[in-house]
């Protein structure tokens, strides 16, 4: 693709409109998140990411079109398995309902803006260095087999060493005081709950983009269409965080299909520069359209999978 840039201010521009109207509409009274609510608001992301989509495969052709839909489902499904860690700082900082909405929309928004220097730089070193496939793909490799031995699960929040930083900087204030990030106790300076705990979702989506981001590179190069599938993943993960809830916990099987998948894009990294180097056969490819059929049924399995297992617990339990 060759992306002028003003396609890139436009789309800069249309996030940024999507946020404002977040903010007016949404954020303008706190209040909780109904359930209905936000399943129409998850509704609205997707629709503005299928729109998007199709003007990718209608202007740049099919191919493209592929790539943005395959990465945006990859990175929209590897979201859902991180809402867990958000409920569980959530509950760790005790954030009250009525401002869980703007906590999300701004921790959410600096792990775009510093997942952003990710994209920027693993496009840079691809472009230059073939050897960054293998990297990248014994990152996800590694990240699946963790997956699959259960050692990324923690159902306890420690602090990063971002959000230990911060509250070396600043004594953090008892307790909640509206929206505001810093207040003054005693003549001093205090850092609010409500800053921290937005450093910590913040700094926390970042680790998780050490897998996502190679990921969307095993599918697409192309590092505007893997800012794009980023920014509408992370735009609708915040209202999918309250449209799902406690239905995260009962997909049990999601993260050993999300451990395959990465598994799957990992050799696929691998595979790819073993091409460069002219070393594999080429018959021996995984196209874009291979690659969202696998990723699609994985998905649609796991989830059918956990739901059943879920029902059938809920059964035993009763009876």
């Amino acid at each position: 693709m060759n992306v002028p840039v003003w396609l890139w201010v436009a789309t800069i521009a249309g996030l940024l409109v999507l946020i404002a109207i977040d903010l007016v509409i949404v954020d303008r009274k706190p209040h909780e998140v109904t359930t209905k609510e936000a399943a129409k608001w998850v509704a609205f992301y997707v629709s503005c990411a299928v729109l998007f989509g199709a003007g990718v495969w209608f202007f740049a052709g099919h191919e493209p079109g592929v790539e943005f839909f395959t990465g945006y489902i990859t990175e929209y499904s590897l979201s859902v398995d991180n809402l867990f860690i958000f409920m569980v700082i959530m509950a760790s900082f005790k954030v009250p309902l009525i401002h869980q909405h703007r906590v999300l929309l701004i921790g959410i928004l600096l792990a775009l803006a510093m997942r952003s220097v990710f994209i920027a730089v693993g496009a840079a070193l691809i472009a230059q260095f073939v050897w960054v496939f293998f990297v990248f793909g014994a990152v996800l490799v590694w990240t699946a087999i963790n997956m699959l031995r259960g050692n990324d699960e923690d159902e306890e929040y420690h602090e990063n060493a971002v959000t230990r930083w911060m509250r070396k900087i600043y004594p953090v204030s008892d307790a909640y005081d509206g929206h505001k990030m810093f207040v003054k106790r005693e003549g001093r300076r205090h850092m609010t709950p409500m800053f921290l705990v937005i450093v910590a979702i913040g700094s926390a989506d970042l680790l998780f983009a050490v897998d996502s981001i190679p990921a969307i590179f095993g599918i697409t190069q192309e590092a505007f269409l893997v800012f794009a599938a980023n920014a509408f993943a992370l735009m609708g993960l915040r209202q999918l965080f309250f449209l799902l809830g406690g239905l995260v916990n009962k997909l049990v099987y999601l993260s050993y299909g999300l451990a395959v998948i990465l598994g799957f894009i990992g050799a696929k990294l691998v595979l790819h520069a073993l091409h460069e180097y002219h070393v594999a056969p080429d018959w021996l490819d995984i196209n874009n359209w291979i690659s969202l059929g696998v990723i699609v049924v994985v998905l649609t399995v796991t989830t059918l999978a956990s739901l059943a297992k879920s029902k059938r617990d809920t059964a035993a339990a009763r009876s």
